[in-house]
């Protein structure tokens, strides 16, 4: 089971958080946000996944930052259409080293694609984005593009029709993690866990001892 701890911002935890070895490493491009990231990433060790998270923003703004910062996953938080992951993947693809060839359809480079829910969801949506994308993200449908710090019905996914894998978000935190136990059980194709608000102290800057629990009941 993977965990991703999202809303990365300040330097020495950032790097605090890095040495609980998560999977994932999510730094946030929208100004909107209060973890808006807009600094240079310090060094982490390679085997954590950097992961840039995008609300709606241009195919030269996200390429922008994956030549800046060199992103292993690529998170969409918007109104983004499968072609135009189709279009994201491809230029990625070109800036892969090596390159990979146009109609691979695949980089190095993952690509999440995030839907909001609240009480009910038309999976239908996803339909189109089979093939489109690595993962899909379920988070919290709220006033904020993420970060609103409540959970959604997981009931609702029990009628997930896909086997696209696909990671869980959305308010989650340490009196969360019996229920996260739970579903983990269902059979559901869960990838991973998703983790933000819930462990910190203020916007960007997480709790190192409350992940620190979260991690160990996680895979214990």
């Amino acid at each position: 089971m993977k965990l991703k701890v999202c809303g990365m911002k300040y330097k020495d935890n950032i790097k605090a958080v890095a040495a609980l070895q998560p999977d994932y490493l999510g730094f946030i491009f929208y100004e909107k946000s209060p973890r808006n990231f807009d600094r240079e990433i310090p060094e982490i060790p390679n085997n954590i996944k950097k992961t840039g998270v995008f609300v709606d923003a241009s195919i030269n703004f996200i390429l922008k930052k994956q030549q800046q910062y060199h992103f292993r996953a690529i998170q969409l938080h918007g109104n983004e259409t499968a072609e135009f992951c189709n279009r994201l993947r491809s230029e990625l693809s070109i800036l892969s080293d090596p390159p990979k060839p146009l109609d691979s359809n695949q980089s190095t480079t993952e690509i999440f694609k995030v839907f909001s829910i609240k009480d009910q969801f038309d999976f239908d949506t996803l339909k189109s984005y089979e093939g489109s994308v690595d993962f899909f993200l379920f988070d919290t449908k709220g006033k904020e593009k993420g970060g609103n710090g409540y959970t959604f019905d997981w009931s609702v996914l029990e009628k997930y029709p896909s086997t696209t894998p696909f990671i869980l978000s959305g308010g989650i935190g340490l009196d969360e993690i019996n229920k996260v136990k739970a579903i983990l059980k269902t059979g559901l194709p869960i990838y991973g866990i998703d983790v933000n608000s819930k462990f910190e102290t203020k916007p960007g800057l997480k709790n190192i001892e409350d992940l620190k629990e979260f991690k160990k009941l996680l895979v214990g």
